[in-house]
């Protein structure tokens, strides 16, 4: 109830938002602007954005390198399934992508579905947030636009590179002192009696933290394994240089005079009106986020900026919706089967995944023995 409460109140914002920004505006020009694109850029977007989902399936594959080798046709499946999930469900598709995958390929196993899902997060998060911050401070002032904001901007662009290098620092501790940290957390957990409710709220409140800490730590093992993290990083950069480029491609299409700063801004925009879970791949929100940078910050018309953000959603996901549909409905996994899986496989109690996965499969005694 709570969730169905929560999802509509965020659909009255956003429809809110959408209704402030759309009353005066000539919806006869967005859909004209529409029409006007280039088509032969937005093919090739649209093409860029079908490489991402065979890249993301080799980052994957090394994600999950401790525990199997999964074949990569099953991986990419299973990525456009997922953000094809994302497109219709929003946020919560995400846990379609590594349940997909177990039903898909037995030798993966769940808990490790789970945990490499968390990895490509942070990779990700780490390299969206030190590209626009990048982006925000190497933009230059568009004529028409206020430098105050601008400043403060780029001022914020600094906040973000050092927050990014401090959060990566901070991994790189933990997990080098991952043992003895968590080995801290058991000796309170387990020992002493629980005399009173509030000692045994706080006994268990340290279990689930131990329990995350675990999970955690499994999660960051590709860290301190120099080969996994180069092909990690590697993939990560070729990533998010064909997203990059994608973008760019569609704000030619329109025929904007942005560059490459311009653009990351822009994919910035996109991603942060895209974490607001409502469904259909945060719709409104993303293309608010989206018409919002490009109309104040870089003051392209109302108009064109909405026809932007319409068109960049569609070339967003509309191939994974396509690709998604052909593999669910070919692959044999049935809709009950996918969302039991989600909701059992996904690794809440996190106490229990070093035992889970050292029994999942036999290539796991490597995981066990490096965690």
């Amino acid at each position: 109830m709570r969730s169905h409460l929560k999802t509509f109140l965020l659909l009255t914002v956003v429809v809110a938002v959408l209704i402030w920004f759309g009353r005066k505006l000539d919806w006869v020009h967005v859909w004209s602007a529409i029409g006007r694109t280039n088509k032969l850029y937005l093919a090739l977007a649209i093409g860029c954005i079908c490489l991402t989902y065979l890249i993301r399936a080799f980052r994957w594959r090394v994600f999950l390198a401790p525990f199997t080798r999964p074949k990569l046709g099953e991986l990419f499946a299973a990525t456009t399934v997922g953000f094809g999930a994302l497109f219709i469900i929003g946020r919560a598709g995400e846990l379609m992508r590594p349940a997909f995958l177990s039903l898909r390929d037995k030798s993966v196993p769940p808990v490790a579905s789970f945990i490499t899902i968390a990895i490509e997060r942070i990779f990700d998060s780490a390299a969206m947030i030190l590209l626009f911050s990048v982006a925000l401070m190497m933009m230059r002032v568009p004529q028409g636009s206020d430098a105050a904001n601008f400043e403060r901007i780029r001022a914020a662009g600094f906040l973000l590179l050092g927050a990014a290098i401090f959060g990566t620092i901070c991994l790189f501790m933990f997990r080098l002192y991952a043992a003895r940290i968590i080995n801290w957390f058991e000796a309170r957990t387990n020992g002493g009696r629980q005399e009173s409710n509030k000692q045994s709220l706080i006994q268990r409140g340290l279990k689930l933290l131990t329990g995350v800490l675990r999970q955690l730590d499994a999660a960051l093992g590709v860290l301190t394994d120099r080969v996994a993290l180069a092909k990690s990083i590697l993939w990560t950069v070729v990533l998010w240089a064909v997203i990059t480029f994608a973008i760019f491609l569609t704000l030619r299409a329109f025929a904007l005079p942005l560059g490459v700063t311009e653009t990351i801004f822009v994919m910035g925009c996109s991603l942060v009106g895209s974490l607001v879970p409502t469904p259909g791949g945060a719709a409104g929100a993303y293309e608010a986020a989206t018409a919002g940078g490009l109309y104040l910050l870089l003051t392209i018309k109302p108009e064109d900026a909405l026809a932007v953000a319409l068109v960049l959603k569609f070339v967003s996901f509309a191939p994974a919706l396509f690709f998604g549909l052909y593999y669910f409905m070919t692959g044999g996994v049935r809709l009950n089967r996918l969302r039991a899986a989600t909701h059992a496989d996904e690794p809440d109690d996190a106490a229990h995944i070093e035992g889970d996965t050292v029994q999942s499969s036999p290539g796991d005694n490597r995981v066990a023995a490096r965690i």
